[in-house]
C-alpha cells in the first residue's frame, strides 16, 4: 500500500489517522502540507499533546475539534477533526466508559448521519484510540491490560448500537508475524507479548466481529508497517511495526474501496514517527 495520488470519488469518505507524536512537532516538520494535499474528510490524530487552543491554531475553523486533552500534560491526547463542508458529528463523547481511564487523553468518539444514495441515512461512529505502550512488568502494562479489557466490553456496545462503527488509531499490538519486522526477537516485549495479541483475535474474530481493514486490503504479506523506531536505520530498511488499525463492524468495511499507508519517501520528510493511514469509504 504505497502512496498514490487522490483520486477519491464522488459518495467516498476519506478517513485518516495518525500518531503525530506531538501535533506541534509534526506541523514543524510538514504535517501542514500532507494534510492540504489529501482531501481528508475525518482526521484521527493520536498523542497531540497539546491544549485545545494550540490545536485550534493548527487546524483552523474549516474543522469541527473534538479533543480530549490527557490530564498529564505532554501526554497522550487524541482528536477527531471533521471537515465542516462535508460532515457534522450530531453526538460526541469523550472517554472509553471507564472512570479510570476518564482524564487519560485516549478515546473519544463522534457519530455522523451520512445519507445513501437512495437518500436513506445510515449511522456512522468513528473513535480515535490511544491504547498504552506497555511495559512489561510495570504499571504501565497492567493500565494497558485494563484499557484493553474495557476496550473488549466497549466494541460490542457501539457496534449493537449503530449502524456502522470504526475504531482508529494507534493501538501499540502488532497482531500476527506479518505486522513487525522483528517479531522473533520482541515476543517477549510489549506490543508483541501473546497475551496482547489474544485480545486482537477476539477484536477480528467471531466474538465481536471487526475487520482489519488495512489487512484485508493488503493480504497475507509483510506490513506495510506504520511505526519505525528512530533507532538507527529502522526506517531507510522498512524494519517497522503495523500498529496502526482501522477497525471496522463487517458492513463499513465492504465499503472500503481503498487504503493506504502515506510512507514518507524518506526519514528526513517525515513528520512523526508514524505514517497516517488513510482508507476512502463509498457511502
Amino acid at each position: 500500500m504505497e502512496q498514490v495520488s487522490n483520486g477519491k470519488e464522488n459518495g467516498q469518505l476519506r478517513i485518516a489517522s495518525v500518531n503525530v507524536n506531538g501535533i506541534r512537532a509534526a506541523y514543524k516538520n510538514g504535517m501542514g502540507p500532507w494534510l492540504a494535499g489529501r482531501d481528508v474528510d475525518i482526521l484521527c490524530l493520536q498523542e497531540v499533546r497539546a491544549p485545545d487552543a494550540i490545536v485550534e491554531g493548527f487546524l483552523g475553523e474549516d474543522w469541527h475539534l473534538l479533543h480530549a486533552e490527557a490530564e498529564a500534560k505532554g501526554r497522550a491526547g487524541v482528536l477527531i477533526a471533521t471537515r465542516k463542508d462535508v460532515l457534522e458529528p450530531v453526538a460526541t463523547r469523550v472517554g472509553i466508559g471507564e472512570d479510570y481511564f476518564a482524564t487519560t487523553g485516549r478515546w473519544v468518539e463522534a457519530d455522523y448521519l451520512i445519507n445513501g444514495s437512495d437518500g436513506t441515512p445510515t449511522t456512522l461512529t468513528v473513535v480515535s484510540a490511544y491504547v498504552h505502550s506497555g511495559e512489561v512488568g510495570t504499571p504501565k502494562q497492567d493500565d494497558k491490560f485494563r484499557f484493553l479489557d474495557t476496550m473488549i466490553a466497549r466494541l460490542p456496545q457501539l457496534a449493537a448500537t449503530h449502524d456502522h462503527v470504526l475504531v482508529v488509531g494507534d493501538l501499540n499490538v502488532g497482531h500476527t508475524i506479518l505486522d513487525i519486522k522483528n517479531w522473533k526477537g520482541n515476543v517477549k516485549r510489549a506490543g508483541f507479548l501473546p497475551e496482547e495479541r489474544a485480545y486482537f483475535d477476539r477484536f477480528f474474530g467471531e466474538e465481536i466481529g471487526f475487520k482489519d481493514v488495512a489487512r484485508e486490503f493488503a493480504g497475507e504479506v509483510e506490513g506495510p508497517y506504520t511505526w519505525w523506531s528512530n533507532r538507527g536505520q529502522a526506517f531507510t530498511n522498512d524494519t517497522g511495526w503495523r500498529i496502526d488499525y482501522h477497525m471496522a463492524t463487517a458492513g463499513l468495511a465492504a465499503r472500503a474501496v481503498h487504503a493506504v499507508v502515506d510512507r514518507a519517501e524518506s526519514y528526513e520528510a517525515r513528520f512523526s514517527d508514524h505514517a497516517p493511514l488513510v482508507v476512502d469509504y463509498k457511502f
